[in-house]
């Protein structure tokens, strides 16, 4: 019985850790809180850049057109998943690093996030590099899942 008891005990830790999992897990889908300057530095942004959303680009793809779709979010978020074909260009590298997957200025790209704010800025500064065909995915991946599209892991 002492055993048992013992052995029960030393089972806590691990479920204590593994209910943890489960709650990041389920906060990470949920939207964030944005501050206030970073929701107005966004929003002066979307008025530079075209906007497009998760129908338009799905459509686009359907119709078999030529898009580089760029995932602008944290290398853990594309990770876990990503619109299908998509690379990865996350917000701090992408003017670094841009020149290198998308060469043409003039090329169709469409940069997405979460939700459609961190591509706004991303596509802002591609468009003050020289880019002229940028498009940001409003309502981003988070969007795209609840449409039910497919995507890629």
């Amino acid at each position: 019985m002492r055993s048992k008891i013992v052995l029960m005990l030393g089972l806590l830790p691990m479920l204590a850790l593994s209910a943890n999992s489960q709650t990041v897990k389920q906060e990470s889908s949920v939207p964030r809180q944005h501050s206030t300057r970073f929701l107005q530095l966004v929003n002066e942004s979307k008025k530079h850049v075209r906007e497009t959303n998760v129908d338009e680009v799905k459509a686009k793809l359907d119709r078999g057109e030529k898009l580089i779709l760029i995932d602008v979010r944290e290398e853990s978020e594309f990770a876990k998943d990503h619109l299908p074909g998509a690379i990865h260009l996350s917000r701090g590298v992408i003017e670094r690093d841009i020149e290198k997957n998308a060469p043409d200025i003039n090329a169709p790209l469409v940069l997405y996030c979460g939700g459609g704010n961190r591509s706004a800025l991303a596509a802002e500064s591609l468009q003050k590099m020289g880019y002229t065909n940028v498009l940001s995915m409003d309502g981003g991946i988070r969007a795209w899942r609840e449409k039910g599209f497919p995507l890629a892991e």
